[in-house]
């Protein structure tokens, strides 16, 4: 079977989904240190509830990337199956982020989130994953825009990861400093 010639720019896209794909598996992996970390911190640096609302999306958005860097790394021979692919993982991601903003509103006993972290937990990935849709209902019309939309969501989840996980060792690490600041001296 020939490949359509619509898709063959998915072969001028393989550099980036290789550098995006091995981004996103790479910072997986760093993620399970946050996990080491947040373990070490102490009993009260995290609850299952702020793991769930703030650690499992981390990991998730990463493995989005990786996913989606699969997806259009693949053989594809028509337009439907990576339209499919796509429009599957999108609509996950898109439900999950509304899951994540479901549990960040008033459910987080031991933090207040600020408007930074409406941005980047919620309101980021949301459009994320709306740009996945939407590459997926588009893909076939306009294979180009669909590419450059895919391949920005994709690089937009993988700084999501970035910042959300930065952002949670930081938080942890002033929240053990404060907490060994306050013990009194031996």
């Amino acid at each position: 079977m020939t490949p359509d010639p619509a898709l063959i720019p998915l072969h001028e896209w393989e550099s980036f989904y290789v550098i995006i794909g091995t981004s996103a598996a790479a910072l997986t992996g760093l993620t399970f240190v946050v996990i080491a970390v947040v373990a070490d911190a102490g009993p009260r640096a995290a609850t299952p509830l702020g793991i769930a609302t703030f650690i499992t999306p981390t990991i998730l958005h990463f493995c989005a990337a990786l996913l989606i860097s699969s997806i259009l790394s693949a053989p594809w021979h028509e337009h439907i199956g990576v339209q499919i692919a796509l429009g599957v993982s999108a609509i996950v991601g898109f439900v999950w982020s509304l899951l994540v903003w479901r549990g960040t509103r008033g459910k987080q006993l031991n933090y207040q989130m600020v408007l930074e972290d409406w941005v980047w937990h919620v309101a980021l990935p949301l459009i994320a994953y709306g740009a996945v849709l939407a590459t997926a209902i588009i893909f076939a019309r306009n294979t180009e825009l669909g590419l450059f939309m895919v391949g920005g969501a994709s690089t937009l989840l993988v700084f999501i990861g970035i910042h959300n996980a930065w952002d949670t060792v930081t938080h942890l690490t002033l929240q053990r400093l404060r907490r060994e600041q306050e013990k009194p001296d031996s």
